[in-house]
């Protein structure tokens, strides 16, 4: 499939937040259904607003948005191809219509080939029409990276637009040239521009890039230096979380990675992120690594109990049974 997941993560994430300005009272309770992830009846509430106001421009987009929770993406395209034919020069309109697009590619890899031409139309539409969006042009960056030559994947094409985010953010910038030469297997050139991004930005975001990177070279040493660095810089509990994820799963500084799980048991709130049923299951994987199958049942079975359907959990069950 030419259209790989994480193009489409960053699309989906924006295209699927929705942007209030109507004052219609029919419309006024939609962000609290969208806050309680309630999609469906968001989609009923809208459409019925619809049968009365057709032409609305802003419920058809909440509509396009409704769908799109739900991953009705055909629906979803329909919508925002009504927003596109409507009013052409909104870039918005046509970046929301080229992450459905992809999504539908996703899922159909079949009907991808044929979406492509779409997709790149779509996105690169949105960047002519607005010289600052920065999301369109991170699609960009990543669709012309992972699209294969004969169906106009360039690097020099991914770096033009990673040069026009320079322009708009530094970071982003820095960011993008970073995944660019990941993904073209220049890991020395790649970690440059993430330290560069955290030098000039020093967000999260920017740490878990790094720290992303050396996962997937098989640096876990280097990971964990990073996630302490982000750490002394942020306070995030969550990111005891990813020191002990780290260790457990490289089998690497295992008293450290207990020590952060436990700490992230402790502080532990819903703002962290990771439920607790996963630092369970890494400190069952630390203690299997030290042999340790009492206190690796122990963590084990709290991990089922709070998430029984979990697979790995299970997997991870029966190795330490066999300890």
């Amino acid at each position: 499939m030419f259209v790989q997941t994480c193009i489409m993560q960053k699309v989906l994430l924006f295209f699927l937040l929705p942007i209030f300005c109507s004052s219609q009272a029919n419309l006024d309770g939609i962000q609290s259904l969208f806050d309680q992830k309630q999609f469906k009846k968001a989609e009923t509430q809208i459409a019925g607003f619809l049968n009365s106001h057709p032409n609305h421009m802003k419920a058809i987009e909440l509509l396009g948005d409704a769908f799109g929770h739900q991953k009705k993406w055909d629906e979803a395209i329909v919508e925002y191809k009504k927003l596109v034919d409507t009013k052409p020069n909104t870039a918005n309109y046509h970046y929301k219509y080229g992450g459905v697009l992809g999504m539908k590619a996703l899922q159909n890899k079949f009907k991808a080939i044929g979406l492509i031409g779409s997709i790149k139309s779509a996105f690169t539409k949105a960047a002519e029409l607005d010289e600052n969006h920065i999301d369109t042009r991170w699609a960009l960056v990543e669709l012309y990276m992972q699209l294969p030559g004969i169906f106009g994947g360039s690097k020099t094409k991914s770096l033009k637009y990673a040069e026009q985010l320079e322009n708009l953010s530094i970071v982003d910038g820095y960011l993008a040239k970073g995944y660019v030469y990941e993904y073209d297997n220049e890991p020395e050139l790649a970690e440059t521009y993430y330290k560069m991004a955290i030098q000039e930005g020093g967000s999260l975001t920017c740490f878990n890039k790094l720290t992303n990177f050396y996962e997937n070279k098989k640096q876990p040493e280097k990971a964990i230096e990073n996630i302490e660095r982000a750490h002394k810089n942020h306070q995030r509990n969550a990111l005891h979380y990813q020191i002990g994820k780290v260790a457990a799963e490289y089998n690497i500084q295992l008293q450290k990675g207990e020590q952060c799980l436990l700490m992230y048991l402790k502080n532990y709130s819903a703002e962290d992120g990771v439920p607790k049923a996963w630092a369970h299951y890494r400190l069952a994987q630390i203690h299997t690594h030290q042999k340790n199958k009492k206190d690796a049942l122990k963590h084990i079975n709290l991990a089922i109990v709070q998430l029984p359907k979990i697979k790995p959990f299970k997997a991870q069950k029966s190795k330490i049974l066999n300890l």
